[in-house]
């Protein structure tokens, strides 16, 4: 169980992030286009999942917005911005923006998601959705970074996430 902070109190969420050098437990969720999916729609391609709150929260928003934005640096990571939010606003906010490497994934449609990751909030106003955190995963699908982001108004290590695949980003 870890703690997390929200406007000056502590919660809980469920477990705990995935172990570095763990297989990361597959997960079913739901793209932009009411599809369902899995690691195996990026088999042998790196990943970045930035989990959050909701696509609607201002960090959260942030967060999104500067994973499309580095994305550009990078090569062969797909880049999987996870949240219990509607597909239809994960589609709309990326429409809004312009953006075109993140994809947007809803854990809508199948429970578990937050319990595997250690990342769903257990008490409080928040209760039921995701913390933020980051989980780095190798192509095969091995944890080689995580980062649970234990004040939910801070913006995620976006370098660390990239170095831990190798990749060193320009200013």
């Amino acid at each position: 169980m870890s703690r997390i902070h929200y406007k000056n109190a502590s919660y809980h969420t469920h477990g705990d992030l995935p172990a570095i050098g763990s297989r990361a437990a597959d997960v079913s969720l739901v793209n932009t286009e009411l599809q369902n999916v899995s690691f195996a729609n990026w088999t042998g391609l790196r990943k970045v999942l930035n989990i959050f709150v909701s696509i609607d929260n201002d960090v959260c928003a942030k967060s999104v917005m500067e994973f499309d934005r580095l994305a550009g640096q990078t090569e062969d990571v797909a880049l999987l911005m996870v949240s219990y939010d509607l597909p239809f606003a994960h589609k709309r906010f990326q429409q809004e923006h312009g953006l075109t490497h993140v994809v947007g994934l809803s854990a809508i449609r199948h429970a578990g998601f937050g319990e595997n990751y250690g990342v769903q909030i257990v008490d409080g106003p928040l209760a039921g959705m995701f913390s933020r955190a980051v989980v780095v995963l190798d192509e095969n699908n091995t944890v080689v970074h995580r980062e649970h982001i234990e004040d939910i108004t801070t913006e995620p290590d976006y370098r660390a996430a990239f170095r831990a695949l190798g990749i060193e980003l320009d200013e």
